[in-house]
């Protein structure tokens, strides 16, 4: 039986997707993922049965089970090891099951942009969390986060921080990374609290 391959595609634009994820997807005879990562794949899918991963992730396993007999990949964005689909997934098979094979990660690529080095810093996800921004920064001169729409936006970080005192801290904001209209913003928090522009899909790293 063939083993379920999990790859992480990177950080959005296929120049920056591992020439082994590409092979393993081009030898695949299904691939699952979120539709605008499959759309993203292009010539890749041609001639390729695919499943859309939707809000009931329960029939990914059942389609997942139904089709063992055939070479199934399953994409995820960034990395695989990174707030990625593989959690949920090892939940219902083993690893003995999987081959599991990575991407770069949204903050790898950020950290990269700015010139920074990340060993240091606190990585999370904040997606739809309650988090201490304070306390973490009092704790680790950097952090990086995968942010929100709504609760954690670039300017929300900003406000919190700025009422609790680090008004001189720069905040980086990474936005549509690694695609044509990627921008990198460089901000005081003292003035990114205040800024009025929505950002698209982005990542925040934050400097003390």
């Amino acid at each position: 039986m063939e083993k379920i391959k999990i790859l992480g595609l990177g950080p959005g634009n296929l120049d920056y997707t591992l020439p082994i994820v590409l092979k393993k997807i081009e030898e695949s005879d299904v691939i699952i993922g979120g539709k605008r990562h499959l759309e993203s794949l292009g010539k890749y899918t041609k001639n390729k049965e695919y499943f859309y991963i939707s809000a009931d992730l329960s029939k990914v396993i059942e389609f997942i089970n139904e089709n063992r007999d055939k070479k199934i990949s399953l994409v995820v964005s960034g990395d695989t090891g990174f707030y990625s689909f593989l959690a949920f997934i090892k939940k219902h098979f083993c690893d003995s099951e999987l081959e599991v094979i990575a991407g770069i990660s949204s903050l790898q690529y950020m950290f990269a942009k700015i010139s920074d080095f990340w060993n240091d810093a606190y990585i999370s996800s904040v997606h739809g969390k309650n988090f201490d921004y304070v306390s973490k920064l009092r704790e680790y001169e950097k952090i990086g986060l995968l942010t929100d729409f709504s609760k954690n936006t670039p300017q929300n970080i900003a406000k919190k921080l700025f009422e609790n005192g680090f008004e001189n801290a720069k905040i980086f904001v990474g936005e549509n990374l690694s695609y044509e209209n990627e921008k990198i913003y460089e901000f005081k928090v003292s003035k990114l609290k205040d800024y009025e522009k929505k950002f698209g899909m982005n990542v925040v790293i934050i400097k003390r």
